[in-house]
């Protein structure tokens, strides 16, 4: 069983190689709507500042910039496969600095307090090394009336317990959970 897990780390937790080249063109495919449906649950404007921590192949990132016309996306993940893929999928986005990616961690996210409007991950909080940590990272690059919105689709293996608890012992406020017919979402804000 390690040697599958290990497997699915490499393709889908922090891609890397052959196998994490593979596990972000299926990712690219199999995880388009479920972005879509957590992206809708935002209310994204034109002008909003909007971090993906986990960006995957950039799929979510290329989905923001088409709403977020005047305002600025930014993505953060710790795969150098994925900030590849991404970057390759949002070039154009890129090149005009609508788009800005970075190789990183959920626990020491590379903006400054108070940076962005709204914040998302899609299928990453399991696997980041300490989600509380991470959380608490989320919190101090939002600004105060910002919402984060976390997104599970059924094949994550994340539960919908605890994670209202994680976003409230971050500091959000408002926690809940919003439950589709694929994923689930847990969304909160910080307080303004």
């Amino acid at each position: 069983m390690n040697f599958a897990r290990a497997v699915l780390m490499r393709m889908f937790g922090r891609p890397r190689g052959v196998l994490g080249r593979l596990g972000g063109i299926l990712m690219a495919r199999v995880n388009r709507a479920a972005a879509a449906e957590v992206i809708g649950l935002l209310d994204v404007r034109p002008d909003d500042r909007i971090l993906e921590v986990g960006f995957g192949p950039g799929v979510g990132i290329q989905l923001l910039a088409r709403c977020a016309i005047d305002g600025w996306v930014a993505g953060v993940d710790q795969s150098q496969e994925m900030v590849r893929q991404a970057a390759a999928r949002n070039a154009e986005a890129l090149r005009s600095r609508r788009v800005d990616l970075r190789y990183g961690s959920a626990e020491r996210l590379p903006f400054p307090e108070a940076t962005f409007d709204k914040v998302l991950a899609i299928n990453s909080m399991q696997v980041w090394p300490d989600a509380r940590a991470a959380l608490k990272e989320i919190d101090r690059v939002l600004k105060p009336g910002g919402t984060v919105t976390l997104g599970f689709t059924v094949n994550s293996g994340q539960p919908q317990e605890g994670v209202t608890e994680l976003l409230a012992a971050a500091g959000l406020a408002h926690a809940r959970i919003v439950a589709k017919p694929q994923l689930f979402c847990a969304l909160a804000s910080k307080p303004a």
